[in-house]
């Protein structure tokens, strides 16, 4: 009996001659595709997240990410198994958005301040659209309704912090970090910002550099990883619209139309959640523009695709943690569970938050 193995090198290696191929075909499309996708990280992701990302390193060599570790540590701890240090990481990756929670986690786990299991669970609830683009883009510039802001932000956050408190179970059996067990002055409220204080002044004649270098340093690490951003965001662009042109979109939708039908959603929001699947702004823009689906339905599929991600965010994150052994599929795993529960939460809040018209 003859037994065909397909390895899985192979497959990445028939995918590249099958888009190479489409690129011969569809040169124009390709290059308007690229252009776009230049033109989003530019004008938008650039400007949104290179701030964040110079502000984050200097936080660093400051020593601040220390202090908030020391001060957040008995509310962290408890709820999300994370040392107090990654309650700076939550604020910062709600706040900026997408990869900087995993940008942060994988710092973080290079200074040896969380363990593998720690980093796990963190950049796994982390990673969430910003604001402005949640009530900006999607609520006022996708569906012309600043009123399904609340709705969206709560279905997503919300979800968000129930992801986090789920991930606690994630790995039990491991050994928390150093920093986390040993709290001199646990159970004493009255000293806990002097060693907070403490913490941040010691990790700063860690670090040593002076103000100059670290702002140099920062900028220089900001502008390498927006490069690596920008690139991720071209390729998944065109890759988008190839897959478009080459009808493969179009047939997945149409797969997809059976299971939406078995859960009550319109098959016209199918694309929508196809397209969602590979980028987040793409496809939240296909939600708020479909046609004939009632906007509680619409409303649903958007928060899904914001927490979800998109492989391209998928993309960006595993980039940022290939240099540590932190492991792709938890992150895979509570980005679907993610979109499930901010699903499920539009269509529970909808008459507390949703729009009243």
């Amino acid at each position: 009996m003859v037994r065909y193995l397909i390895r899985p090198a192979v497959i990445p290696a028939w995918s590249a001659m099958l888009f190479v191929l489409l690129l011969a075909a569809f040169p124009a499309a390709s290059l308007e595709a690229s252009i776009r996708g230049l033109s989003i990280w530019w004008q938008v992701l650039f400007p949104a997240l290179f701030p964040f990302f110079v502000i984050s390193e200097l936080l660093l060599g400051f020593g601040i990410v220390h202090f908030f570790g020391r001060l957040l540590d008995p509310l962290m701890r408890p709820l999300f198994r994370l040392p107090g240090i990654g309650g700076f990481v939550v604020t910062m990756g709600y706040a900026s958005g997408y990869p900087v929670g995993a940008k942060l986690t994988a710092q973080l786990w290079e200074q040896g301040l969380v363990n593998r299991a720690e980093g796990e669970r963190l950049v796994a609830f982390t990673t969430t659209s910003d604001p402005i683009f949640l009530i900006g883009a999607v609520s006022i510039g996708f569906f012309h309704n600043p009123a399904l802001a609340p709705v969206l932000a709560a279905a997503h956050y919300g979800g968000g912090l129930l992801i986090g408190f789920m991930m606690r179970f994630h790995d039990r059996q491991d050994e928390p970090t150093a920093a986390a067990k040993t709290n001199p002055t646990a159970g004493r409220r009255k000293s806990r910002l002097a060693e907070a204080v403490r913490a941040m002044h010691e990790a700063r004649l860690l670090d040593g550099r002076a103000i100059g270098k670290l702002l140099q340093d920062a900028v220089q690490a900001a502008l390498r990883l927006m490069i690596v951003v920008g690139g991720l965001v071209v390729v998944f662009s065109v890759i988008m619209e190839l897959l478009t042109k080459g009808g493969v979109i179009g047939a997945i939708a149409h797969m997809l139309n059976g299971v939406m039908g078995l859960f009550g959603l319109p098959f016209s929001l199918s694309e929508a959640v196809v397209t969602g699947l590979f980028e987040v702004t793409l496809g939240a823009k296909a939600s708020g523009t479909a046609a004939g689906a009632a906007l509680v339905h619409q409303a649903a599929v958007a928060a899904f695709i914001l927490s979800w991600g998109g492989l391209s965010v998928h993309a960006q994150a595993a980039s940022l943690l290939s240099r540590t052994n932190l492991r792709y599929t938890p992150f895979l795993i509570a980005r679907l569970v993610h979109g499930c529960i901010a699903m499920a939460l539009v269509y529970l809040l909808w008459n507390s938050l949703g729009p009243t018209v």
